[in-house]
């Protein structure tokens, strides 16, 4: 017999299996609310995502026939991290006895985890709506919740009407953003309730007296160690918006977009920063006719040499028998590393160019086509998560790094008109951000005649 709960459960037992959660603080006050829409945010590590897992997995055990639905912005995304945290943490038990078994979907119906009480969980991405909003649905849990748009939000809230339930909910969870993100505004509003999630709420990384535990002191180490704007909203829990962003015309909502099929005749450009303790970034841009530039693919990785890096490039663009899968870019950009340049024109067979650096009407550049929307960064573009710089809350993407792109004042020559300032970008988590300096420096700034191709 399957015993489980929809409050805050000490332990679910079911055919001897004893799978126990205790919640605390926020994750608690998650189990008991009935508000049709909830948000629970807070810093980094507090158990937020884990709580709403637990949530909908006991929902489902303890009530026959509900659908319940797990969604992020993308499917790629949900699958890598999301998923993995529900089938190790929360439902190993139940998917070790046959209580719950994975669908993987069929052309009619999405992929699922199914309850041997007819309940079920459905998983998908918003980049791919056409299965997940297709049906009906009791409660509905959106991990990384800043990731979607406020269109995402209210067409999942009409999927809200199953019916199995005397309730319907849709629960976000997410770490703080830019204090105007429409999340904030929206609990700020009264529309959602707002339930603050913190460090203590975390069994793992903090005891019940209120010490860390041994895990907990290293991770919290880290998230001391922060700085600037990642700090504030991943340390301290802050809806903060970075002090002198360089990028203050970027927005998510326009700037970053679905994947999409890039037509064969669209101009490639590599974009290179060399790095090995700092991130290696690799990015490739497609050029529209119109001159637009999408970045759909991006390599960002640390302590790898140049080689192995090359080779990743190869798989890529390769097949098996050496052919090209994608058009050739037209040029590669890359840092002033004369070594690495060599290793990866020697290891690609594609002569290099140095970027100009020239950083301030670089910046502009890049600004200038964020104003007038000529500048895209495809959602899951990057490759290959690096978790050594996830496990020290540092950038893993081009992407994550804008945010925290900011000036640092610099005091230059005294000349005759006394002390001269000059705003500099500070050099910390932009390599990305250089990379991306690079191309459009490149197309809206220099000649085309300084790059060579080979072969």
């Amino acid at each position: 017999m399957t015993v489980a709960t929809t409050e805050p459960p000490e332990g679910t037992e079911s055919d001897g299996v004893v799978v126990r959660y205790e919640p605390r603080g926020a994750a608690r006050e998650l189990f008991f609310t009935r508000d049709d829409e909830v948000l629970i945010a807070g810093p980094a590590g507090t158990g937020k995502s884990l709580a709403c897992l637990y949530r909908v997995h006991l929902i489902a055990l303890a009530n026959p026939g509900v659908r319940c639905l797990i969604v992020r912005k993308t499917a790629v995304s949900l699958t890598s991290t999301t998923l993995v945290s529900f089938e190790k943490q929360v439902a190993k038990e139940a998917l070790a006895v046959g209580l719950t078994k994975w669908f993987g979907g069929s052309q009619h119906e999405a992929a699922a985890y199914k309850y041997s009480n007819s309940s079920s969980i459905v998983v998908g991405g918003m980049d791919k709506p056409e299965k997940v909003l297709s049906s009906e649905y009791d409660v509905i849990f959106c991990d990384e919740a800043t990731e979607l748009t406020v269109t995402d939000w209210e067409v999942l809230n009409t999927r809200l009407r199953n019916g199995a339930l005397p309730w319907q909910q849709i629960i976000a969870a997410c770490n703080p953003s830019h204090p105007q993100h429409w999340i904030k505004l929206r609990a700020d509003q009264g529309k959602m309730k707002h339930l603050i999630s913190r460090h203590r709420d975390n069994p793992a990384y903090v005891n019940v007296d209120g010490t860390p535990t041994p895990i907990g002191v290293a991770y919290l180490r880290k998230l001391d160690a922060l700085t600037g704007v990642r700090r504030l909203r991943l340390r301290d829990g802050i809806w903060a918006a970075a002090e002198g962003v360089i990028f203050e015309q970027w927005d998510e909502s326009i700037h970053l977009i679905n994947a999409f099929e890039i037509p064969m005749s669209w101009t490639r450009w590599w974009a290179v920063d060399f790095g090995y303790t700092n991130p290696f970034v690799c990015q490739f841009w497609a050029e529209d006719p119109d001159g637009k530039l999408y970045l759909y693919r991006e390599i960002y990785h640390t302590r790898r040499t140049v080689d192995v890096h090359a080779a990743k490039i190869n798989e890529y663009v390769l097949d098996k028998k050496g052919n090209w899968r994608e058009p050739k870019p037209t040029g590669v950009i890359c840092d002033h590393d004369a070594e690495g340049r060599a290793v990866l024109e020697r290891e690609t067979g594609i002569y290099t160019a140095p970027a100009r650096k020239v950083v301030t009407e670089g910046i502009q550049a890049v600004q200038r086509r964020m104003i007038a929307n000529r500048l895209f960064i495809m959602r899951d573009a990057r490759v290959e998560i690096d978790q050594e710089l996830v496990d020290n809350k540092r950038p893993t993407s081009t992407i994550e790094e804008i945010p925290g792109y900011i000036w640092a004042t610099k005091r230059s020559a005294i000349d005759s008109t006394g002390i001269v300032e000059k705003d500099e970008p500070l050099k910390e988590n932009d390599h990305g951000c250089d990379a991306m300096r690079y191309i459009v420096e490149y197309r809206d700034l220099a000649a085309r005649a300084n790059v060579r191709m080979m072969g």
